[in-house]
């Protein structure tokens, strides 16, 4: 085929035996190529930049950036490239968000091959593709009930910090962070902030 009906791919996961099953399956396609792949968010950007790939495919929870945060860069810097999310997560928060940062389309990693392949050839025609699963999730799950705040303090949360810590850290009153704990934790219908973390995390809310 020649390259201009080649669709060039980035594959962005940090599991390499992960990012090499993958990269074999789409290269077996006539009309595909994986052009570059890379193993944390921070390194996406980057990537696309250089290889100008015409589809990315990221994988959501990653060293550095996150697959969300590293859609909405490429969107903003390389808006040429479109962004295909393929996860073992499938929550309803990320596919949520991942929509909202700007991904064309949101999959699971057990998509059989063809269906995957199919996916990137609909993303790239401009189209919107969402597993159907996980869509009528999302919208059971609603939106995150948390505020912006309230999620940054439950993310300083999430590897057991004193309150102490966390207010240092968001640069924020030790009696502020309680509020926004305390908060967290009765929207989340938790026990306790362990839990809440819990349960944001559960529903791809953090």
């Amino acid at each position: 085929m020649n390259g201009r009906s080649t669709i060039r791919l980035l594959l962005a996961d940090d599991q390499a035996l992960v990012r090499g099953a993958l990269s074999a399956l789409l290269n077996l396609e006539p009309d595909l190529e994986v052009v570059v792949e890379v193993g944390s968010g921070d390194a996406v950007l980057p990537a696309v930049l250089e290889h100008r790939p015409d589809v990315a495919l990221l994988d959501v929870e990653m060293p550095g950036l996150d697959g969300i945060a590293a859609t909405a860069e490429v969107r903003r810097d390389a808006p040429d490239t479109r962004v295909l999310i393929v996860t073992t997560f499938g929550r309803p928060g990320y596919l949520r968000r991942a929509l909202q940062a700007g991904a064309s389309g949101f999959v699971v990693k057990d998509t059989p091959a063809s269906q995957l392949a199919d996916a990137v050839r609909r993303v790239h025609a401009g189209l919107r593709v969402v597993d159907p699963a996980l869509a009528t999730d999302s919208l059971l799950a609603g939106e995150s009930p948390l505020t912006a705040r309230e999620t940054e303090v439950l993310q300083a949360a999430r590897d057991g910090s004193p309150v102490a810590t966390i207010a240092a850290r968001l640069f924020l009153s030790e009696g502020t962070v309680r509020n926004h704990l305390s908060s967290a934790i009765g929207k989340t219908g938790a026990a306790n902030r362990a839990e809440a973390v819990l349960t944001a995390e559960g529903n791809g809310w953090l």
